[in-house]
């Protein structure tokens, strides 16, 4: 079984805006493209799950449906003030996101299944860590991430 490596909290249901989901795990994906989804975090999603490839990194974004599409309307209202269905750099754009994107669940042991294409799109093969970021949590090859996380210099936002 996976080991928990870090503490999270959370707060709130999926479908209010105060979940806070924090925290590192690592686990593993087996034979079946599956994975264990963190105890602290599954409290907080039932149901369907959305899983799809981060548009900045090669790593994997897991929200609820309604969070995902919460996601991409707010993508759109940052970076042109609303989604525009009659321009179609916008529609085109929304398709790719939604293209990108695969439907999961929590199984009864708290576990969800990546497809091969969806694991392919990130480099997951077998260790992830598995990070809260807010509202979702994050999908990383374990040694892709560890690079990642050596490099991260987070004292600019504190001098």
């Amino acid at each position: 079984m996976a080991e928990d490596t870090e503490q999270a909290t959370a707060g709130g249901s999926s479908a209010a805006p105060s979940v806070d989901l924090f925290g590192s795990y690592r686990h593993k994906v087996d034979e079946k493209g599956r994975v264990s989804v963190p105890a602290d975090f599954r409290q907080f999603f039932s149901g369907d799950l959305v899983v799809t490839r981060s548009p900045h990194d090669e790593a994997l974004y897991v929200f609820d449906p309604d969070g995902f599409n919460a996601w991409i309307d707010q993508a759109f209202i940052d970076k042109f003030g609303k989604f525009d269905s009659s321009d179609p750099r916008h529609v085109r754009t929304r398709r790719t996101l939604k293209s990108r994107t695969a439907k999961t669940s929590l199984d009864k042991v708290g576990r969800i299944t990546l497809p091969a294409a969806i694991r392919e799109m990130a480099g997951i093969e077998r260790d992830v860590v598995i990070l809260g970021n807010t509202g979702y949590f994050e999908i990383w090859d374990a040694k892709r991430f560890d690079e990642m996380d050596q490099e991260a210099d987070v004292s600019f936002l504190f001098g």
